[in-house]
């Protein structure tokens, strides 16, 4: 498959670093934004690694190869 990019997005919560790829929504943590993207690389080859073993790739092929990516924030009231 080679190299992909994937979208990774990190924000804190109570103390801890929270990181997730919503391409295929996995999510990890850290104690700091370092250790946040990290963590979420590894689960991500592990994601992917279980992917293959399970025959799941083409489940998820479009979202890893996705070649225009959009990332955005808004405000809405809470």
């Amino acid at each position: 498959m080679g190299k992909i990019q994937l979208t990774v997005m990190i924000w804190e919560e109570d103390g801890l670093y929270i990181s997730k790829c919503p391409e295929i929504e996995v999510s990890s943590c850290g104690n700091s934004p370092q250790d946040a993207l990290e963590n979420i690389h590894e689960a991500i080859n592990l994601y992917i690694e279980n992917a293959r073993a399970l025959g799941m790739m083409e489940e998820i092929e479009l979202a890893l190869r996705a070649r225009h990516k959009f990332t955005s924030m808004i405000e809405v009231e809470a």
